[in-house]
């Protein structure tokens, strides 16, 4: 049954911080850049925890709540029955990562995110000639060669349902500094650059009042089929209303300014500048390519937009892996290779009032988040010998809290550590 608080308490809750950890660990064996034939990344089981403080609960299954959740624990935190997740526990029949491309759009006929790969690759003078499929997930289930799972997520503070879908009437929520993604200290090996390509997409598929899972309500169905199209399955009680929501995935990109010099070589020798001349008519025709020139130059340290499919690509559309005006100066295929806005580690790390808000959740609900792992296969830092890597730490967490006691400018007042509650 859900919690009752008091005004005093209801205060106390909207300014306590919120925080949740999310830890990955994949074991990548045999891993495979984009460029050769449809390689395959191995996953091993994953192992996730997730961690809350009082007013932030988390599911698995829309019914078991706790602040603290351990994905492998099927006991505990089981999943509903007919889910959709791959990749996760329970799935013996994940085969593994393959590098594909994703800008986060929403495919809102069936609440799933559109993902690309590729269906042909061959050297041309410039680099790579680029044709792409988007992956059939219109199915039952989720096409195979990525992670996908539901995470239910109910957020206590507030007592006002707000119905519409706006996010001005909803809190913002940041990604903690401590998030990051590396190559494990015990299995991975170094310095591979496989880790600088992962990116993790979350999408808002719909909400509910977070009173709905009250002794007076019993179909749990409802929370945990809850999609694009809020209409679809309208409880008869006001407070449990279902929103639909079907909102593009916010994409982190951690690492964009880490890059290994074998994956900058291999760009360099790679790849060409793509003049005019040919209007792009031809991607192989060596005239379309300035041989005596170089592409643009990429440090170290320098973040480059990742040029990401966004719609199926053709012979006849003569795309090049490095189509860009950051990259190869040819901005002709940028309606396909769209360079993606996502959420970098340098925004991850700003503080006090530069710092940006990850996504916003809205008070007193329930919200249906679909989480996406995938390897982008239009990094550049997704070159073929990257799969030397093999392990790999994903490390996130969420927060309420946009400032911090280092921030507050010599703050020294009692601890903020706040004891969460057991249960919601």
């Amino acid at each position: 049954m859900a919690r009752k608080y008091n005004k005093k308490q209801a205060k106390k809750i909207r300014n306590l911080v919120t925080i949740c950890s999310l830890c990955i660990i994949m074991l990548l064996v045999s891993t495979y850049a984009w460029f050769i034939g449809m390689k395959t990344v191995d996953v091993a089981k994953f192992e996730i925890n997730i961690a809350t403080t009082e007013g932030l609960f988390l599911s698995l299954d829309g019914e078991t709540w706790t602040y603290k959740l351990d994905i492998n624990d099927d006991v505990k935190n089981p999943q509903y029955v007919g889910n959709t997740n791959q990749g996760i526990k329970g799935d013996d029949d994940f085969a593994g990562l393959v590098p594909m491309s994703s800008i986060g759009e929403m495919d809102d006929t069936v609440s799933r995110m559109k993902l690309y790969e590729k269906s042909s690759l061959t050297a041309v003078t410039g680099g790579y000639r680029l044709l792409s499929d988007r992956i059939d997930n219109t199915g039952a289930g989720e096409a195979k060669g990525y992670v996908a799972f539901d995470l239910f997520i109910k957020n206590l503070s507030g007592e006002e349902y707000y119905v519409n879908n706006d996010p001005d009437n909803e809190e913002a929520i940041y990604l903690t500094t401590n998030s990051e993604v590396k190559v494990a200290e015990a299995g991975g090996v170094k310095d591979t650059g496989i880790e600088n390509s992962v990116r993790i997409g979350f999408t808002q598929l719909g909400r509910v009042s977070a009173e709905y899972d009250t002794a007076d309500d019993k179909d749990m169905d409802v929370i945990t089929s809850m999609d694009c199209d809020g209409a679809a399955a309208q409880p008869t009680q006001p407070l449990s209303q279902v929103t639909g929501i079907c909102r593009d995935a916010v994409i982190w990109e951690p690492n964009e300014k880490v890059h290994t010099q074998n994956a900058i070589n291999w760009y360099n020798e790679s790849c060409l500048p793509r003049t005019q001349a040919g209007a792009g008519t031809d991607v192989n025709d060596p005239s379309e390519y300035d041989t005596a020139g170089s592409c643009k130059t990429i440090g170290l340290d320098q973040f480059v937009p990742t040029y990401v499919i966004s719609d199926v690509i053709t012979t006849a559309n003569a795309v090049n892996i490095y189509d860009g005006s950051a990259l190869n100066s040819y901005a002709g295929n940028e309606s396909l290779l769209q360079p993606v806005d996502t959420f970098t580690d340098e925004e991850k790390g700003k503080e006090g009032n530069e710092r940006p808000e990850f996504m916003t959740l809205a008070p007193n609900s329930i919200t249906k988040v679909r989480v996406y792992i995938w390897i982008e296969g239009q990094d550049i830092d997704n070159y073929d010998f990257a799969q030397l890597g093999q392990l790999i730490t994903v490390n996130f967490g969420f927060t309420k809290e946009r400032y911090t006691e280092d921030t507050m400018g010599g703050y020294d007042g009692p601890s903020t550590d706040i004891t969460p509650t057991t249960g919601a």
